[in-house]
Protein backbone atom coordinates (compact mmCIF):
# COMPACT_ATOMS: atom_id res chain seq x y z
CA UNK A 1 0.00 0.00 0.00
CA UNK A 2 1.48 3.25 -1.26
CA UNK A 3 1.70 5.68 1.89
CA UNK A 4 2.81 9.48 1.98
CA UNK A 5 2.78 11.37 5.41
CA UNK A 6 3.80 14.94 5.25
CA UNK A 7 4.61 16.82 8.56
CA UNK A 8 6.34 19.81 9.89
CA UNK A 9 3.30 22.55 8.96
CA UNK A 10 2.42 24.92 11.53
CA UNK A 11 1.63 28.64 12.44
CA UNK A 12 4.81 31.29 11.53
CA UNK A 13 4.45 34.71 11.06
CA UNK A 14 5.32 36.21 8.05
CA UNK A 15 8.81 36.30 6.40
CA UNK A 16 9.21 33.09 8.87
CA UNK A 17 10.09 29.68 7.67
CA UNK A 18 9.13 26.00 7.86
CA UNK A 19 10.46 22.63 6.31
CA UNK A 20 7.98 20.09 5.23
CA UNK A 21 8.52 16.68 4.74
CA UNK A 22 6.88 13.29 3.36
CA UNK A 23 7.58 10.13 4.43
CA UNK A 24 7.05 7.82 1.70
CA UNK A 25 6.47 4.16 1.12
CA UNK A 26 4.86 1.30 -0.57
CA UNK A 27 6.34 1.72 -3.72
CA UNK A 28 9.96 2.56 -5.70
CA UNK A 29 10.12 6.45 -4.48
CA UNK A 30 13.64 5.96 -6.09
CA UNK A 31 13.27 6.66 -9.50
CA UNK A 32 9.78 8.16 -8.71
CA UNK A 33 8.98 11.79 -9.77
CA UNK A 34 7.57 13.29 -6.94
CA UNK A 35 5.42 16.68 -6.10
CA UNK A 36 4.26 19.24 -3.24
CA UNK A 37 0.81 20.84 -3.75
CA UNK A 38 -1.38 23.00 -1.42
CA UNK A 39 -5.39 23.28 -1.06
CA UNK A 40 -5.83 26.99 -0.41
CA UNK A 41 -8.60 28.00 2.28
CA UNK A 42 -11.26 27.91 -0.64
CA UNK A 43 -10.42 24.93 -1.24
CA UNK A 44 -8.29 25.45 -4.83
CA UNK A 45 -5.70 22.65 -5.68
CA UNK A 46 -2.47 24.56 -6.59
CA UNK A 47 0.47 22.78 -7.47
CA UNK A 48 4.13 24.52 -5.98
CA UNK A 49 6.91 22.18 -6.89
CA UNK A 50 8.37 18.98 -8.47
CA UNK A 51 11.66 17.39 -8.40
CA UNK A 52 12.52 14.35 -10.67
CA UNK A 53 13.68 11.19 -9.49
CA UNK A 54 17.14 11.43 -8.16
CA UNK A 55 16.90 14.61 -7.22
CA UNK A 56 18.98 16.54 -10.40
CA UNK A 57 15.74 18.26 -11.78
CA UNK A 58 13.44 20.96 -10.29
CA UNK A 59 10.32 22.96 -11.05
CA UNK A 60 8.38 25.47 -9.42
CA UNK A 61 5.62 27.69 -9.31
CA UNK A 62 6.05 31.48 -9.86
CA UNK A 63 4.44 32.19 -6.75
CA UNK A 64 6.90 30.34 -4.81
CA UNK A 65 10.32 30.21 -7.17
CA UNK A 66 12.87 31.87 -5.35
CA UNK A 67 11.18 31.09 -1.80
CA UNK A 68 10.43 27.90 -1.62
CA UNK A 69 13.01 24.59 -2.46
CA UNK A 70 11.96 21.31 -2.88
CA UNK A 71 14.76 18.17 -2.32
CA UNK A 72 15.00 14.50 -1.70
CA UNK A 73 16.50 11.76 0.22
CA UNK A 74 16.58 8.88 -1.46
CA UNK A 75 18.09 6.51 0.98
CA UNK A 76 15.08 7.90 3.62
CA UNK A 77 12.37 7.58 1.46
CA UNK A 78 11.22 11.27 2.33
CA UNK A 79 10.68 14.33 -0.07
CA UNK A 80 11.21 17.36 1.94
CA UNK A 81 10.46 21.15 1.12
CA UNK A 82 11.95 24.02 2.56
CA UNK A 83 9.54 26.92 2.39
CA UNK A 84 11.37 30.86 3.27
CA UNK A 85 9.73 34.27 3.67
CA UNK A 86 6.41 33.05 4.21
CA UNK A 87 3.87 34.86 2.95
CA UNK A 88 0.14 34.92 3.99
CA UNK A 89 -0.97 33.57 0.82
CA UNK A 90 0.89 30.46 1.62
CA UNK A 91 -1.92 29.55 3.67
CA UNK A 92 -3.20 25.94 3.03
CA UNK A 93 -2.88 22.40 3.60
CA UNK A 94 0.52 20.95 1.77
CA UNK A 95 0.22 17.46 0.65
CA UNK A 96 2.89 15.56 -1.43
CA UNK A 97 2.23 13.12 -4.44
CA UNK A 98 3.64 10.61 -6.60
CA UNK A 99 1.89 10.20 -9.55
CA UNK A 100 -0.96 8.32 -8.40
CA UNK A 101 -1.74 9.43 -5.16
CA UNK A 102 -1.63 12.30 -2.55
CA UNK A 103 -1.26 12.18 1.35
CA UNK A 104 -3.64 13.94 3.52
CA UNK A 105 -1.26 16.36 4.16
CA UNK A 106 -0.55 19.11 6.73
CA UNK A 107 -1.72 22.81 7.64
CA UNK A 108 0.67 25.45 6.92
CA UNK A 109 -0.82 28.89 8.25
CA UNK A 110 1.30 32.02 7.95
CA UNK A 111 -0.46 34.84 10.33
CA UNK A 112 0.71 37.82 12.17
Amino acid sequence: EVQLVESGGGLVQPGGSLRLACAASGFAFVGSAMSWVRQTPTKRLEWVASIDGYGGYTTYADSVKGRFTISRDNAKNTLYLQMNNLKPEDTGVYSCKNTDTRGRGTQVTVSS
